[in-house]
């Protein structure tokens, strides 16, 4: 079911816009009136990662007049699989200034409005209110959450999605649809009533995602997106798009509103205001203070113990040289230090706490603290940021994925889990 445009048109198209964009324009559904929309409309793109990336290059090429680009990370080598937008040269700069500087190559008339921050509670109703549209390509249940709750408060509709492994879904949310439009207002509480359970559900970085599948579903968002500030054909409204792109396969059911709240329950105010803290009060160390820390503790004047919270089988994979292996499930029963955890570590010694990307490193950090070990930091970035030391020459790395080096001998932890690990101890969305 089509609903009336979003935008009103532009006066006219420079002759620029006219030529670039001509192809487009001959489609009778979209014609000169809808290419004239594009040029006046407002699309906010949270995440300039793997679906913001061909988001933000077909919206740019399409003509959209303003994109307002949200992230606050910098482009790291192993972004480039999928986060198509940066490059090689682009490694350690600023997100948003890479994918602003992409989109000016294509569509110099676009006007980007840069947000290099994180979408937090006290700032998401200031960044979204003013956008026509919203695209939410994110990587965390708290933030998607919270931008489906400012959306529905603003009443602006929200082009949705959720990528891992070789799985997606799509779909778009509008509280608050056109009156008369026939269309019944659903938002992503309606699919979802509440995040899951901190560690429940894998994150890219620990599960995987084929890059492509990145690539399909972002131009799909990018698609809705025209669809809505144009006013034409069917948008997923009310409905879900899921593909399987190992059997190729596209399916779509149903989403019908349920009546639920657009806001957070009390349990996620708790949860949030929880996470808050435990941020506010964790000391970070980066990569490269520990590279100088490791070289001065192996020369007598630094004394601290690295831990390594990880399963054995991403240890083996790579590891940091000295590093004492204990995962998260032998370190912490039920989120409290274990007796297994409090034997083998020592309370007089400064600890550097680091899983893959920081997620369980926040939370064995918060239960040792808690324990009463007074001097605990976490490694910013985790292996992740480690190993991208170690590509780069500026670090040594261990395991199978650096097969030129040879293993030293390490305080390592013996486990008795074996290597499939648990789903329940990947790394925080957050």
């Amino acid at each position: 079911m089509a609903i009336p445009p979003l935008v009103e048109p532009v006066d006219r198209l420079s002759a620029s816009e006219s030529v670039r964009t001509a192809r487009q324009r001959r489609l009778p559904q979209l014609s000169e009136l809808g290419q004239r929309r594009l040029a006046n409309a407002r699309v906010l793109v949270l995440g300039a990662g793997g679906l913001g990336s061909p988001a933000l290059l077909y919206l740019a090429a399409a003509g959209v007049g303003t994109i307002g680009i949200v992230d606050g990370d910098d482009v790291e080598p192993s972004n480039l699989q999928r986060q198509i937008v940066h490059g090689q040269t682009d490694v350690g700069r600023p997100k948003v200034d890479s994918a602003a500087e992409r989109i000016a190559e294509i569509a110099p008339e676009t006007t980007v409005v840069r947000h290099a921050e994180r979408l937090v509670t006290g700032n998401a109703a200031e960044i979204i209110d003013g956008y026509d549209v919203v695209i939410d390509g994110t990587d965390n249940f708290p933030t998607r959450f919270l931008v489906n709750d400012t959306c529905a408060r603003l009443g602006l509709p929200l082009v949705w999605a959720s990528v891992l492994r070789f799985d997606a879904q799509l779909s778009v949310f509008w509280a608050t649809p056109p009156a008369g439009s026939g269309i019944t207002g659903v938002h992503l509480r309606d699919l979802f009533p509440t995040p899951p359970a901190d560690g429940e559900v894998p994150n890219c970085a620990d599960a995987g995602v084929l890059g492509a599948l990145c690539g399909q579903v972002g131009s799909l968002m990018a698609t809705e997106t025209i669809k809505l500030i144009t006013g034409i054909g069917s948008p997923l409204i009310g409905r879900v798009l899921v593909i399987d792109a190992l059997s190729g396969r596209f399916s779509e059911i149903p989403l019908v509103g349920t009546g639920i709240a657009a806001e957070p329950t009390a349990a996620e105010h708790a949860t949030e205001n929880t996470a808050r803290v435990a941020a506010e009060n964790t000391a970070e160390v980066s990569g490269a203070e520990l590279v100088e820390r490791l070289e001065a503790q192996r020369d007598g004047i630094d004394n601290f113990l690295v831990l390594d919270v990880r399963e054995p089988n991403e240890n083996a994979e790579s590891s940091i040289p000295t590093a004492q292996l204990l995962p998260l499930g032998e370190l912490l029963t039920d989120g409290v230090l274990s007796d297994t955890g409090r034997a083998a570590l020592p309370e007089d010694t400064p600890l550097i706490v680091h899983c893959h990307a920081g997620g369980r490193a926040a939370r064995a950090a918060a239960a040792l603290r808690e324990a009463g070990f007074t001097d605990v930091s976490v490694l910013t970035g985790g292996i992740v940021a480690w190993d991208d030391l170690v590509t780069a020459g500026r670090a040594t790395g261990i395991g199978s994925r650096w097969p030129s080096l040879e293993p030293t001998p390490t305080g390592r932890h013996a486990s008795a889990r074996d290597d499939t690990g648990s789903a329940g101890q990947t790394d925080s969305l957050a």
